[in-house]
Order: structure tokens, then sequence, then C-alpha cells
């Protein structure tokens, strides 16, 4: 099993950081998911932030 570190993804239509998830290290660039937003009240896309 790899190393794996905490993310927190956040809402690229609002900025609200909304969910909290981890990824391998060995990972290369940033995650995308598509996920529910409750500010916005809709399926948006979030990123990785650290």
């Amino acid at each position: 099993m790899g190393a794996r570190v905490t993310v927190t993804l956040v809402c690229t239509e609002c900025s609200s950081r909304n969910y909290r998830t981890s990824r391998r290290v060995e990972h290369k660039g940033q995650i995308e998911l598509k996920k529910f937003c409750p500010s916005c009240k809709r399926h948006t896309v979030h990123k990785e932030t650290k």
C-alpha cells in the first residue's frame, strides 16, 4: 500500500470547502470530482486544494 495524504475539495463555482478525502502521494496532478455543493444546491466540479 502506498502512502496517502488528506486533501480538501473546494467548489469551483462558489469556492466553499465542502469535502475532505485522501489520495495517494504518487498521484500526479490534482483531483477533480463532480460532487453536490450545499451552498450552490446542485452538483458542481470540486478541485483539490491543500
